[in-house]
């Protein structure tokens, strides 16, 4: 792949035939994509925590109960244990990346404080882990036609219920992926 083919800020949806319990039914959202490999998250796999007990668990403060009830995600299998903001470019934060124009990845404390107090950016979503490819290896699982890659629509990555996000994301480019089935081909 060129520089300008590379996936950073699109969607990967996993095709119906990939099996892997970490990514079955997943969307991806990629935050960087180049030579090196690719790190993003997945944007449709609730905890089972709310963005309270995290706040709780790193004694921060919540200042407004409501914004507690947000789910924390499972961004990935690979360090489960450190939490990634992906969020809409506001403010400055101690470590951040940023994934385009609108939108900066934050593994920081400052922003969940800041979210905490409602001061943080108001679009963002919460994660614990990561989803990791090493050189060359999404550009083989997608030659093996387990993901479809898409540009990524804020609207999906921020607002779709977690339960729709991977047949909405793959309606962006027009695919009713539940009518996919579990077989595959190449043309």
């Amino acid at each position: 792949m060129s520089a300008s083919t590379w996936l950073t800020g699109h969607f990967l949806i996993a095709m119906p035939t990939l099996r892997d319990p970490n990514f079955a039914r997943g969307v991806a959202y990629l935050c960087h994509h180049d030579a090196q490999g690719a790190l993003g998250l997945l944007i449709n796999r609730p905890s089972g925590m709310r963005l309270r007990d995290l706040l709780r668990h790193l004694d921060i403060t919540l200042s407004e109960p409501a914004f507690g009830e947000q789910a924390v995600l499972i961004g990935g299998p690979v360090s489960p244990e450190v939490g990634f903001v992906l969020h809409e470019r506001n403010g400055e934060w101690e470590s951040s990346l940023a994934v385009g124009e609108r939108l900066c990845l934050t593994t920081s404390r400052d922003v969940l404080a800041a979210i905490a107090r409602g001061e943080g950016p108001r679009r963002h979503l919460v994660a614990l882990g990561y989803a990791g490819w090493s050189a060359g290896q999404l550009e083989r699982e997608m030659l093996e036609n387990a993901w479809l890659a898409v540009p990524a629509d804020e609207r999906v990555l921020f607002e779709a219920p977690l339960e729709r996000r991977w047949e909405e994301a793959a309606a962006l480019v027009g695919v009713r992926i539940g009518d996919l089935g579990h077989w595959v081909g190449h043309a």
